[in-house]
């Protein structure tokens, strides 16, 4: 997968995106009003967004992503805010040994790029490892309803004035995943447009598999739906899931 292109578009498609309200559900659920003193590992980072705003809530944070695109924007982004995080380019299949985090955050629905259940539970693992005692592991994934009905058969379409793009979704191979082809038309320095093309696939896994996952490593399991303290319906669209590392 390409994310050379959409790594400079990223943070113009995801304006709106609800980075508030992850900060909250993770406050929540540490029963905090701030994270100081918090060491928070976000995987799948991105462009910095996230690091941002964990930073200014007082957290010593780290960011790991797959892609350097998406990294080197992230770190552009956190000098112009004043601190210098530790990014690191790596799989969350494959995390090395990073040190040891309170929290490790994994949001934004990253976890739904890995295709393989396999792949699932070896980032379960490696995430594991990097906790402290009683450390914390946060995610959220789509629900199997958002893919199937919400995502699969769909376009959607936007012009943002300087980008504009066509998203069209398509059932993939596996149960319960997806393929988006992204078509972007991005304006250059002469005001012409240039066309980009990338396939993002995703998939995820019912509910009751991911708590067996993480069973297996952690406790103190909640599962709650669309950023509300609610368990997930039929109709939920985000899933969100905190467990604690087993003692």
């Amino acid at each position: 997968m390409n994310y050379q292109a959409f790594a400079t578009l990223y943070d113009t498609l995801m304006a709106d995106a609800p980075y508030g309200e992850w900060i909250h559900f993770l406050n929540k659920q540490l029963n905090v009003t701030n994270l100081e003193g918090q060491r928070i590992l976000d995987v799948g980072c991105g462009t910095g967004e996230l690091l941002v705003r964990l930073k200014q809530q007082g957290a010593d944070v780290t960011g790991v992503d797959l892609s350097a695109e998406m990294l080197t924007i992230a770190k552009e982004k956190c000098e112009q805010y004043g601190f210098s995080p530790l990014l690191i380019q790596q799989s969350m299949t494959d995390l090395e040994d990073l040190g040891q985090f309170d929290v490790v955050t994994l949001f934004c629905d990253s976890l739904n790029y890995l295709e393989t259940e396999q792949d699932v539970v070896k980032t379960f693992e490696c995430i594991n490892k990097l906790l402290k005692k009683g450390g914390y592991l946060l995610f959220d994934v789509h629900s199997v309803s958002k893919i199937e009905n919400g995502f699969i058969g769909q376009t959607f379409a936007e012009d943002a004035g300087e980008v504009a793009y066509i998203w069209t979704s398509f059932e993939g191979v596996a149960p319960h995943s997806v393929e988006h082809e992204l078509t972007f038309f991005v304006q250059n320095e002469s005001h012409h447009y240039e066309k980009k093309f990338e396939l993002h696939k995703q998939r995820t896994f019912p509910v009751e598999q991911y708590k067996k996952w993480l069973q297996k490593g952690y406790d103190d399991i909640t599962v709650q739906a669309d950023f509300t303290s609610f368990a997930p319906t039929a109709e939920s669209e985000r899933i969100f899931f905190s467990c604690r590392k087993k003692d």
